[in-house]
């Protein structure tokens, strides 16, 4: 069998076989996983190999691009300033970025961003995947965009988009961008290893993530929402081999960490506010995540979602508990979080599979993680 390094407690030993299997399957190539249960780390795996050549071992210290992933991120940060009083979900967007009022988006509310409602998927104005690197010209191409939709309780996953719409809401109040701020406020404070936008010294430890195959889009229309949310720009799988994909600030997509760092910031979600002796919101504000806000299905994923703030929660397509949330990425990372057994289950690797936001890979993890913090 393939060599599977860390730790577990006896209660959830069975992550060791699933990732095993896994690994020797050829599922994944190289990948972690990490459980914490009643703010304890009860499982932090890794395994595998760094690259397609099997040449580099996973090691405990590899990071990868977790792709959407990184959005829950971008959630943290907007409920923490939420519960500073610093924003304001039921607020216009155009309250703190004046500019985005244009073309008819005056009437847009915050937790239309967090939601995938504000008919902002993809960019009008033609723009080239390197020029996501440059946050004023992005920002700027949304905030005079006019919405590709009016109904606000219709979601369409915005992709790539979301991390400028909450990222420059963020900077308006801040003065910082979100990468800085949730380095200096989450990641530092936690000592997690992930990071929107990688300093160059962080290099040496990267794996790049392998393409799944190529995407088809299930025959949808080419002026359909999914295509050209998807397309606009197009955006694929070895755009995190180049270093300008890395070192950008793209907060929906392009976070690179492990399954320990996901997962040690996201048990802030289980915990309702607070992780490793450290509270970011209170109690009341970690209740807001899961207050439904809109559901159905996606026009972008495809899927029924129903959605909280940012995070997804319990739908016929995903079963979850009434305190659970979660959230995947490109190709397969996946985090997980349930209130109620206090249990965060992250999983992070770097083959990537067909799928937006996560594959069956992350949710036999979740089963058995599930299953152990239960018996």
């Amino acid at each position: 069998m393939a060599q599977v390094l860390g730790t577990t407690t006896d209660k959830f030993a069975g992550l060791v076989d699933v990732l095993e299997k896994s690994l020797e399957s050829g599922a994944d190539l190289g990948a972690s996983i990490a459980i914490f249960h009643q703010g304890e780390l009860v499982a932090d795996l890794w395994g595998g190999f760094r690259d397609a050549s099997k040449t580099t071992p996973w090691e405990r210290d590899t990071i990868v691009n977790v792709w959407s992933t990184t959005k829950t991120m971008t959630f943290l940060v907007a409920l923490m300033l939420c519960d500073r009083g610093e924003l304001d979900f039921s607020a216009k967007v155009a309250a703190y970025w004046p500019e985005f009022a244009a073309n008819g988006k005056e009437d847009i509310e915050v937790r239309h961003l967090m939601n995938h409602c504000a008919g902002l998927s993809g960019w009008q104005e033609p723009i080239k995947a390197e020029e996501l690197a440059d946050w004023d010209l992005a920002t700027s191409l949304l905030a005079a965009q006019k919405p590709w939709w009016d109904d606000r309780t219709k979601t369409g996953y915005h992709a790539v988009s979301q991390g400028f719409l909450i990222g420059e809401v963020v900077r308006r109040i801040t003065g910082t961008t979100i990468g800085q701020f949730f380095k200096s406020e989450v990641a530092d404070v936690l000592g997690a290893d992930f990071f929107i936008g990688l300093p160059e010294s962080e290099e040496g430890r990267v794996s790049i993530v392998i393409p799944p195959p190529p995407e088809d889009f299930g025959g949808a229309a080419p002026d359909s929402i999914a295509v050209r949310t998807l397309t606009s720009p197009p955006v694929d799988a070895t755009m995190p081999s180049q270093r300008w994909w890395r070192a950008a600030e793209i907060p929906a997509a392009n976070g690179h960490g492990n399954a320990r760092s996901v997962a040690t910031i996201q048990q802030i979600i289980a915990n309702n506010g607070h992780a490793n002796g450290h509270r970011f919101f209170s109690e009341k504000t970690g209740d807001m995540v899961f207050t439904p806000q809109v559901g159905g299905v996606d026009m972008v994923l495809g899927m029924n979602i129903n959605f909280g703030l940012g995070y997804g929660l319990a739908s016929p397509d995903v079963p979850l508990g009434p305190r659970g949330c979660y959230w995947g990425g490109y190709g397969g990372s996946v985090i997980i979080m349930d209130q109620d057994v206090g249990l965060t289950i992250a999983y992070m690797m770097n083959k990537m599979q067909v799928g937006l936001v996560g594959d069956t890979r992350g949710a036999d993890i979740a089963l058995v993680a599930a299953m152990a913090a239960l018996s």
